[in-house]
């Protein structure tokens, strides 16, 4: 089946994880959810690729992918994703994603399976959510409810 992802923004942490109790949906967040790109590696990657950060600094930002969740939850987490990746999909949106999606695509986590048109779609749809994060009076920041 493969694991969901619903990538979300939210004004802060306290708010993200009462959505995450409530419903993200229900609490009336903006949503995107996925199948298959995970805010770990595979989005770690293209974080990585967006702001030109090696991928070992990208994942020590304090931030990236922190646990808000319980740790003993055994089907669905919830974690933080970085100011950083919000601010480089807002900057990158004019001028697209299809050079970051073809180079993203050939990342061994894809296996060669995912094309890179349908990647450069997702980041365009997570470029609008982080538009409109950055755009609200107080920026709200990105999150992602992981479920097996």
């Amino acid at each position: 089946m493969g694991n969901l992802y619903d990538y979300f923004s939210a004004p802060d942490d306290p708010t993200a994880l009462a959505a995450f109790g409530q419903g993200i949906e229900e609490a009336g967040l903006p949503l995107l959810p996925v199948k298959g790109i995970d805010p770990y590696v595979q989005l770690g990657q293209a974080e990585s690729m967006l702001t030109g950060t090696p991928y070992d600094d990208v994942t020590s930002l304090p931030r990236f992918n922190r646990l808000l969740s319980s740790p003993e939850d055994e089907s669905r987490w919830l974690v933080t994703l970085t100011d950083e990746l919000r601010d480089a999909l807002a900057a990158v949106r004019a001028g697209g994603f299809a050079e970051v999606a073809e180079t993203w695509s050939h990342i061994d986590e894809f296996g060669g399976d995912v094309p890179p048109g349908e990647l450069a779609g997702f980041l365009m749809r997570l470029a609008d959510l982080a538009e409109e994060a950055r755009a609200r009076p107080e920026p709200h920041r990105l999150y992602c409810l992981m479920s097996l």
